[in-house]
């Protein structure tokens, strides 16, 4: 069974709506598109790598403003802060592989050791973040985390912004605004 496949398993086991359900969805989401990145050319391998581009943009993004301020009750401040540090680390190293080309080897290689960092991070959170989460709130609470974590993400950024990366507060202080100049951007270039 892939990685994916599991992450979708464990979500399917929890109720719908839950914050971590949601997050396990997105996790086997973005370990796919990573596959089709490295398995794609040309125009699809672009789609592709803005479709993980994004994802991983509003998903961490989200993360940081619900998730941790939560895990840093539940899961320690140590453990908080660790996730919220690879995230940042995370959206420079998506800056610059978004200024590269997809079809070089420079981007292949520097896209393979993003993925294992993502992929590191995404299983300390399955591991340490959300059981923590989990086992600190009702589900009730789980279920609003959820839908504000949705909330969040329709107004997060879909490009990595590297200064407000790794916290919660410049994540609610810069997000809006970088998301409409990212919205804009992407509806712009999607037009031609």
């Amino acid at each position: 069974m892939s990685e994916a496949q599991s992450d979708r398993d464990q979500a399917a086991r929890l109720p719908e709506g839950d914050v971590v359900a949601i997050l396990l969805e997105q996790h086997a989401d973005i370990r796919d598109l990573f596959t089709l990145v490295k398995n794609s050319q040309g125009e699809a391998k672009q789609e592709a790598f803005d479709h993980l581009r994004t994802l991983l943009a509003v998903h961490e993004t989200a993360e940081e403003m619900i998730v941790r301020p939560v895990a840093e009750d539940t899961a320690g401040k140590e453990e908080a802060e660790a996730r919220n540090e690879e995230e940042k680390e995370a959206n420079k190293v998506l800056s610059e592989l978004e200024k590269m080309d997809l079809a070089s080897p420079e981007f292949a290689a520097q896209l393979a050791e993003f993925e294992q960092a993502v992929i590191d991070h995404a299983e300390h959170e399955e591991r340490e973040e959300f059981p923590a989460v989990r086992a600190g709130r009702t589900e009730e609470e789980l279920q609003s985390m959820g839908k504000r974590l949705r909330k969040a993400e329709r107004t997060a950024p879909t490009h990595p912004h590297p200064t407000a990366a790794g916290s919660p507060k410049a994540q609610w202080a810069v997000g809006p605004f970088a998301s409409m100049v990212d919205r804009a951007r992407d509806a712009i270039r999607s037009s031609g």
